[in-house]
């Protein structure tokens, strides 16, 4: 290798610590972006009537702001109240059943028994207490930091968003200005590949949220739940985060059926996990494949992978972002890269028609600088 070649990989992986540097701002920026794609496929619906696209927009924000409070109105309030009564009637009745419990335990013990002084007790009770308190002083501490950054974070992909809406043809451009003016085709295409990717994740994952809506309210009304729409909704919300947000929409409804009767708080357990059972053996599994092209084994491990690497951010994008990856991988790797390489070992291996190999003259021509015609455009 030249020195010209090292330093073009030292120059790489420079960029590369950079881009990691500043991860959580490129994964703020990809929110925006999906938040955008998303605004925008919704406002498709009122240009389908004439609108033009700056109004379609205002309607399609105004439309979910509205959607937002009213979800806001169904299910905050009623379940507020319900968890309010249960920790004002159920967890004292509790505690006094766990008193009666504790006394009878007491005077079942033989009484021969030497039981810990009330000194013993607080110079063993006082350390272990002292240390509680600061872990909660901290715990309130770091909360508090973390939701005005949390705000913070939301305010800018807001902003993002709105930006990106104005004027989304820009941004393109000034992306694809950045690549060698014979590659820039291919970059619009791909660019234009991502978002029809992201259009399919937003249309598969309305379509299954609507579906764990439905079966959700279906089945906590067969079980005389109260407040069914709104634990409903919930389910539904919560089925946008991956994994983690089918288990957190079972709590707020086993507590509401906890105040009505203790064994219904099970059948809703149960519920839930049936539902979440199909959701991702069934639905997910189908719909992903039909409109993003995911494997369901790679959904899992980006899953993971974002989750480990960009916390709760990233495995809310987890999906999105696979699909992107996906796309890229697709045609700069595979089709711009592997598929044209030539290499001696390659023109050595013994090639024939119809083994499912394609031979190296039907390889596409590998992409040369200045000629934007020997590009090989789907």
């Amino acid at each position: 290798m030249t020195f010209a070649h090292w330093l073009g990989l030292a120059a790489l992986l420079g960029l590369l610590v950079l881009l990691w540097q500043i991860r959580q701002i490129l994964l703020l920026v990809f929110a925006a972006i999906v938040l955008a794609v998303a605004l925008d496929t919704l406002a498709q619906i009122p240009q389908r009537y004439g609108f033009r696209r700056g109004p379609s927009l205002l309607i399609t924000g105004l439309t979910v702001l509205v959607g937002a409070i009213l979800v806001g109105l169904i299910v905050v309030p009623p379940l507020a109240d319900q968890l309010r009564r249960l920790f004002t009637d159920g967890v004292p009745a509790g505690i006094v059943q766990a008193q009666r419990l504790f006394e009878n335990l007491i005077l079942s013990l033989p009484t021969d028994i030497e039981l810990p002084t009330l000194r013993e007790l607080a110079n063993s009770l006082v350390p272990q207490a002292t240390e509680l308190v600061r872990q909660v002083r901290d715990f309130f501490s770091q909360s508090f930091t973390a939701f005005f950054a949390t705000l913070l974070n939301l305010l800018f992909v807001i902003i993002l968003t709105i930006l990106l809406l104005v004027d989304p043809q820009a941004y393109s451009r000034a992306f694809v200005s950045v690549f060698p003016a014979f590659y820039r085709p291919r970059v619009r295409y791909i660019l234009k590949r991502c978002e029809l990717a992201l259009r399919g994740w937003l249309v598969g994952i309305l379509f299954t949220s609507s579906l764990v809506m439905l079966l959700s309210g279906i089945g906590l009304w067969i079980l005389g739940v109260p407040l069914t729409l709104a634990n409903a909704v919930l389910a539904g919300l919560f089925n946008f985060i991956p994994n983690i947000g089918p288990t957190l929409s079972v709590v707020a409804p086993m507590l509401v059926a906890l105040t009505d009767a203790p064994w219904k708080s099970l059948a809703v357990l149960g519920l839930y996990i049936f539902i979440q059972q199909l959701e991702s053996s069934v639905f997910t599994p189908i719909v992903m494949s039909r409109q993003v092209s995911l494997l369901p084994a790679l959904t899992l491990v980006a899953q993971v992978t974002s989750a480990f690497f960009f916390g709760v951010l990233g495995l809310f994008l987890a999906v999105p972002l696979a699909a992107i990856l996906q796309v890229w991988i697709q045609e700069v790797l595979i089709r711009d890269v592997l598929d044209p390489w030539q290499g001696s070992r390659a023109r050595t291996l013994p090639l024939a028609k119809g083994d499912g190999i394609p031979t190296p003259q039907e390889k596409p021509k590998p992409l040369q600088p200045g000629n934007e015609n020997t590009i090989p455009l789907p």
